[in-house]
């Protein structure tokens, strides 16, 4: 013995612990680091204010890495390191003591003889320990002890000695621990103290950067989206990339296999499963396993799925040892990502058929605490879908298959209910589902189903309470959840069945069908508890949108701007995005159709912002509010806007939602092609790409007025006015000065008077319609030889359609028309938007004109908001705060709007806006 120590220059006692036993030297050796060893500069440089502070603690998961930073930081420090690795086995004073003399001593620390050695294995003299302290507080040089594995140590009474050692040692002793839970020293003294390094789990994790250098060391390129998804799923844990790598080696495909390998069957389950869950007791193993089926947990949802109680210490613990265990905080928990996968698959083998109970148990519970969205998927994960059916209807959430974050989560969801499953709440879902995918037979055969079995008074039956625990592990019932939620009345599925009429009474242009869901909703509102209807503003919102979109349809504008602007003026928030963007488009429809583009596109413009904040695409592709933007384009001749706005809905490949939308693209694709000059395809496009059960009046007369247009482009004028005759025109104004333009063009003058009379009065119809109706006029007073009294109407219409930049009506009005353009009065106040040129200097009589501005891109509607705020010498900032955009967009907004107009300064920008009408 002694000549095996003999660099040790102690006596053969000396190398026997307490027990009689020999030292074991590999409890003193740092761990070799393997040849794949990944030194990550930022935790080596953390790991040096060790030297600074008197308590080290390095904290993390099995397999974290902690023990080989440590041990590699130690090999390259330039002075002696004691090292002593714990284990189990040590469970007395005496014997930890003795291990820590000798670690000192093997460090080449010369300690003194007279500081003794423990000769109790249980036990430690207090005069031993103040005798070590003492030694090491005289030390020129801190001595740097490292003590591994030390979440092994579990007496008390040791952290105690500990920290008299520490204390007392002052300057001469620095302690690192390397541990996997806290330890039981006073660490908030030292944290409050600034006296105490530390390094933890999340520190410990590998970024997506050091994961690619490991994985090159084992030979392994794989793409940075690759890598990434790899440190997320392993959530940078050491242990797991290297297993992985060291797998991946052996495939020929190494990105392909770590994409999709079975964490439940991998050389990491085994690891996990011996480090981490069999060093639990068997209750805490039923606990990890049972939880392992939810995404996160808390102690209520913890208990519910064993059956038992008190599990809250067991959890806190569970995450204080790093056992895999992630702290969400507000007492909520959940697994680190390959630890769940491998539960789950231990789940399986070790309790064949409890998963779906434990994901039954789950849903309930969730339901019962609000947690519908998790409550949906673990009752589809249980394959009970009667319970999800009726969870969604009740909670009156069957909105959200329509609009949300959650739409396409939800459709997916369901799309895996099958037809066998029974109830209300089932057909009220497969038709809300089939009704959002346009099928819009199918969703209202499950209607009627679902009206049928209500007016049976059928309600799937309450459930029996679940049993309390006490018989066999897949016998255990949630006893939290017992009694936790009651049935409800069948008010929410009335409710939802009201809902889903108005979509598709909107679907198939049925406004009768619409005001009867309306009715009915109205009517069962005051049936359902108030806290449902303010969760869900999404639901209000959808049936306003719906029933506005039928009274459009209709024509009833008025009205149906009532129920619209009811929906835009909905509670904002990404719930109620969509069917906000949906009423603004349809709203900007309706200002187009009466004449107001300016308006219009606001409205436009406004609902594309409504989804653009959020980030939400449309479930049916580009909605309304684009197609109102092309037609404006339309009207301002600006026929290569309208062609790609167009392009862009017709890009999506998807069938418009309705009726409204698809006589919307038909009336802007037919009229961009009029513009272009291709009457024929303006005359086939105006065909209804979605068939109603009621004709629209609106629709109908623009079909005409397309349709004789084409005909009058084609020379067939007595054609033109046959298409008209058949058009059951009920006298509405805002379609009677272009009704009047091509009965004039038609050749039938009289009737074309009488229309222009219609529009004289009405305060609601724009300039898209007055600046028709006067140019109709002029050409009236042209034909009968006044052209002094066609060229006032004419400057009047000039007047009125400045302001919007209405170019597309002068273009239509004929060459008689636009030749009075020439005329030097006319001419100016056509200059520098409708024609180039500018006129004379005012002030200056007689003076040459100035060379004209160039007819530069137009600008949007929000630019002539910033522009119209700068003619009032508004400053950037008060911009800002009155269009509630930053100040950064208003910069923007003004940038665009110098180079659209050709000039570099506010003034010369105000200068040049007011000359072309646009404030």
């Amino acid at each position: 013995m002694a000549a095996r120590h003999e660099n040790t220059r102690r006596p053969a006692a000396a190398y026997v612990d307490p027990l009689g036993e020999p030292f074991l030297q590999t409890r003193f050796a740092l761990p070799a680091r393997p040849a794949t060893f990944l030194r990550r500069r930022r935790l080596t440089e953390h790991l040096d204010q060790a030297l600074g502070t008197p308590l080290t603690m390095v904290n993390g998961s099995a397999g974290a890495g902690k023990t080989l930073l440590v041990a590699d930081w130690a090999t390259r420090l330039g002075q002696p390191v004691a090292w002593f690795t714990n284990e189990t086995e040590d469970q007395g004073c005496g014997v930890f003591w003795a291990y820590v003399l000798q670690a000192l001593r093997a460090a080449g620390l010369p300690l003194p003889a007279e500081i003794g050695c423990p000769g109790d294995a249980g036990r430690v003299e207090r005069t031993l320990l103040a005798r070590l302290a003492d030694e090491l507080s005289g030390r020129p040089r801190p001595a740097v002890l490292v003590l591994d594995e030390f979440d092994r140590v579990t007496t008390p009474q040791i952290a105690d000695q500990l920290e008299f050692v520490l204390h007392h040692a002052g300057p001469g002793l620095r302690l690192i621990l390397v541990t996997r839970t806290e330890p039981l020293l006073p660490l908030h003294r030292y944290r409050a103290a600034a006296a105490m390094t530390e390094i933890r789990d999340a520190e410990l994790a590998f970024t997506a950067d050091e994961a690619a250098a490991l994985l090159e060391r084992h030979g392994l390129r794989l793409s940075a989206d690759a890598t990434r998804a790899l440190v997320e799923r392993t959530r940078g844990w050491a242990a797991g990339l290297r297993l992985c790598a060291m797998a991946a080696q052996q495939h020929p495909d190494p990105e392909t296999y770590l994409a999709d390998f079975e964490a439940g069957r991998s050389t990491i389950a085994d690891f996990l499963l011996a480090e981490v869950l069999k060093r639990q007791p068997a209750r805490t193993q039923d606990l990890l396993l049972d939880v392992s089926v939810v995404e996160r947990f808390c102690p209520g949802l913890a208990e519910a799925l064993t059956g038992t109680g008190g599990v809250e210490p067991e959890l806190a613990g569970l995450h204080t040892q790093n056992a895999f265990v992630e702290d969400l905080g507000h007492s909520w928990y959940r697994l680190h990502p390959l630890f769940g996968e491998i539960l789950r698959t231990h789940l399986r083998v070790r309790s064949p058929g409890l998963e779906p109970e434990l994901h039954r148990r789950a849903a309930r519970w969730l339901r019962a605490s609000g947690s519908l969205p998790e409550a949906l998927a673990h009752g589809a994960a249980a394959g009970d879908w009667e319970f999800a059916a009726r969870a969604l209807v009740d909670d009156l959430a069957i909105g959200q298959l329509f609009t949300g974050l959650r739409a396409d989560d939800l459709t997916e969801l369901f799309a895996r209910m099958g037809p066998e499953v029974p109830g209300p709440a089932a057909e009220l879902v497969r038709a809300a589902r089939d009704l959002a995918g346009r099928d819009v037979d199918r969703g209202l055969s499950h209607l009627r189903r679902a009206e049928k079995m209500l007016r049976a008074g059928e309600r799937p039956p309450a459930e029996p309470p679940a049993r309390a625990g006490g018989g066999p592990r897949d016998e255990r019932a949630p006893r939290s959840a017992e009694g936790a939620h009651e049935r409800p009345s069948d008010a929410a599925d009335r409710l939802s069945r009201a809902l889903l009429e108005a979509l598709a009474a909107r679907l198939t242009g049925s406004p009768g069908r619409a005001e009867k869901a309306l009715a009915e909703a109205v009517r069962l509102r005051g049936e359902i508890p108030a806290h449902l209807l303010r969760k869900h503003p999404e639901f209000t919102a959808l049936l306003l949108t719906h029933l506005g979109s039928a009274r459009l349809w209709a024509g009833r504008f008025d009205e149906a701007r009532d129920a619209l602007a009811q929906a835009a003026g909905c509670p904002g928030g990404v719930s109620t995005a969509l069917p906000r963007e949906d009423s603004l488009g349809h709203l900007a429809l309706i200002d187009y159709l009466n004449g107001w583009p300016g308006r219009a596109e606001r409205q436009a413009l406004a609902a594309l912002e409504e989804t653009e904040q959020f980030g939400l695409g449309r479930p049916s592709g580009p909605g309304l509010g684009q197609l109102v933007l092309a037609a404006v384009a339309v009207e301002r001749d600006d026929l290569a806007q309208a062609r790609r706005l167009l392009d862009g809905t017709a890009g999506s490949g998807t069938v418009p939602l309705d009726p409204v939308t698809a006589a919307g693209r038909s009336l802007a694709t037919a009229r961009l092609l009029l513009a272009r000059g291709e009457p024929r395809a303006a005359a086939a496009a105006t065909g209804l790409a979605v068939p109603a059960l009621t004709a629209s009046p609106w629709a109908e007369v623009h079909t005409a007025l397309v349709t004789a247009a084409a005909q009058l482009a084609e020379g067939r004028p007595d054609c033109a006015a046959k298409v008209l005759d058949e058009v059951p025109y009920a006298g509405e104004p805002a379609y009677a000065a272009e009704l009047a333009r091509v009965r004039l063009a038609a050749g039938d003058r009289d009737t074309a008077i009488g229309l222009l009379d219609l529009v004289g009065g009405q305060d609601n119809l724009g300039p898209g319609v007055t600046v028709r109706a006067a140019l109709v006029r002029a050409r009236v007073a042209q034909d009968e030889g006044d052209d002094a009294a066609a060229r006032k109407l004419l400057a009047r219409a000039l007047l009125e359609a400045r302001g919007e930049r209405l170019r597309r009506p002068f273009t239509e009005a004929g060459p008689r028309i636009r030749h009075l353009l020439d005329t030097p009065p006319l001419q100016a106040l056509a200059a520098g938007w409708l024609v180039p040129g500018v006129p004379a200097e005012r002030g200056r009589p007689g003076a040459a004109a100035e060379p004209a501005p160039l007819v530069v891109e137009e600008l949007s509607g929000r630019e002539r908001e910033v522009l119209g705020r700068l003619a009032q010498m508004m400053s950037t900032e008060e911009i800002a705060a009155d269009l509630y955009v930053s100040v950064n967009t208003v910069k923007t907004h003004l940038k665009s709007v110098y180079r659209k107009l050709g000039v570099n300064r506010r003034g010369d920008a105000v200068r040049q806006a007011r000359e072309r009408g646009l404030v």
